[in-house]
């Protein structure tokens, strides 16, 4: 009997004491991409300036391509992309163009959305934990970096940080658990 209370006394404590954590993630939600690139395809067909001009937006998973006339409606539609982005409450960091190229009498442009943190971000974010110096600990796992620390005041101290940093790519930070 007092082996059952031992072990069920153990188990409420070392589970009342886990230590605080969060991920470091960076993602784009399909969803809102989607309604980004509609509604700047929308914007598109209303404007004046691009009345009579064979210019749209195509796409595909967290990829869309730009097709145009000229390399100015680009440049256009570019700025109209990023304003969606921005309501659709993506972060148009996340958003990578590639070079411009000719398709017959169009040109085109290819935007990727980059999902996940590259392995040179998250061993930089870790980095900069570590030089922070703060009590947390801090490892890569995949695509994401896992914060663990005693206390809940320092974990904050580490989003403030990371979201001051200049970074190249937007953040989140998931799973937060006290």
């Amino acid at each position: 009997m007092s082996e059952v209370l031992l072990l069920e006394f153990s188990l409420l404590f070392f589970e009342s004491h886990t230590m605080p954590s969060f991920d470091i993630v960076s993602e784009v939600d399909k969803h809102a991409f989607t309604n980004a690139v509609d509604q700047a395809g929308r914007v598109i067909s209303t404007r004046f300036d691009f009345k009579g001009v064979e210019a749209k937006f195509e796409r595909s998973e967290l990829t869309t391509t730009m097709y145009a006339e000229a390399e100015f409606q680009l440049n256009q539609m570019e700025d109209i992309f990023r304003a969606a982005l921005i309501k659709c409450k993506i972060d148009p960091l996340a958003m990578s163009l590639a070079e411009v190229e000719g398709a017959g009498k169009q040109v085109k442009v290819l935007i990727t959305m980059q999902n996940g943190l590259e392995s040179d971000l998250c061993r930089k974010i870790v980095k900069l934990i570590k030089d922070a110096k703060l009590k947390v600990q801090s490892q890569i796992q995949g695509e994401q970096v896992r914060v663990t620390g005693k206390k809940r005041d320092d974990l904050q101290r580490v989003m403030t940080m990371l979201r001051e940093a200049e970074l190249d790519q937007p953040l989140q930070f998931n799973n937060f658990r006290d």
